[in-house]
């Protein structure tokens, strides 16, 4: 039955206590076991829920418990419900939630590199890319445009960040991923994938670079896309690894786009094609 708590004060509820950690903390709360996330917005928690993450307790604006707030809670009987006006919600939570709900949920540990490609024919490689606006959005455009699993080198943000999973659509908690080995870069897992039958692709900025949509891409069977940091782009050690560099043409004395602009560019330039490939 569901546990249903009305908020009058901040000392009411023992949300205080996870509510004030930074999102790092919340990523050991149970440690050693995989920590908290928080999902934020009905359609985000959903989405987790059918993805199989466990929701541990709710935080709910009372003005925007509807139905499908009410949907959402019927298959969470064991989860606490705090309810309280909007704003009380802004005090406890420092920031306006987006549609009045937020859910604590328990983290799944990382996919191995070997789990997240094993049946991928592409793959995106993503080398400290920190900010969660540009992750997400990454995420969102490789679930959209067929890219299979995506890695990570240590220094990304976190995919389950909060922000990182609105942007995305929760589709961080949808499409396989997980961490390259510990490096400063990607170059070890490039050459992992190139052991595995991938053809590696670098989006670089270089004079030998390819369009991307050149038919060396399409046709390829299996194909890691590899995307680096803003600003300073891919380590020149993971260039080298790589089988190719790709740079999408720009016009107008732009010199380059955004790191998840020119992700959705390349995923859909470099899909499969499936009659070349053959």
């Amino acid at each position: 039955m569901q546990q249903l708590h009305r908020i009058r004060a901040l000392s009411d509820t023992l949300w205080h206590e996870w509510l004030n950690l930074s999102e790092n903390q919340l990523c050991h709360y149970y440690e050693p076991a995989p920590g908290l996330f928080l999902a934020e917005s009905p359609n985000v928690i959903g989405r987790a829920l059918i993805a199989g993450y466990q929701p541990v307790s709710f935080l709910i604006d009372d003005a925007c418990l509807n139905e499908q707030v009410q949907a959402i809670l019927s298959q969470c009987p064991d989860a606490p419900v705090w309810l309280a006006d909007t704003a009380m919600m802004e005090q406890l939570s420092g920031y306006h939630l987006t549609r009045g709900v937020l859910c604590a949920m328990r983290r799944k540990p990382p996919q191995s590199p070997d789990a997240v490609i094993s049946a991928a024919g592409r793959i995106a490689v993503l080398e400290n890319v920190v900010n969660p606006t540009n992750l997400g959005a990454i995420f969102r455009s490789a679930a959209a445009l067929g890219v299979g699993g995506v890695l990570l080198t240590s220094g990304c943000c976190d995919p389950l960040y909060r922000r990182a999973v609105r942007v995305s659509m929760a589709t961080v908690l949808q499409i396989p991923w997980g961490y390259l080995p510990q490096s400063p870069n990607a170059a070890a897992g490039i050459r992992m994938l190139r052991e595995q039958g991938f053809l590696t692709a670098a989006m670089a900025l270089r004079e030998n670079s390819l369009p991307p949509d050149d038919p060396r891409f399409s046709a390829a069977e299996r194909l890691a896309i590899v995307l680096g940091t803003e600003g300073e782009g891919l380590a020149d050690e993971t260039i080298a690894a790589c089988d190719d560099t790709v740079c999408i043409p720009m016009m107008n004395g732009v010199d380059s786009l955004n790191v998840a602009a020119a992700s959705a560019v390349a995923f859909w330039a470099m899909r499969q094609n499936r009659k070349e490939s053959q």
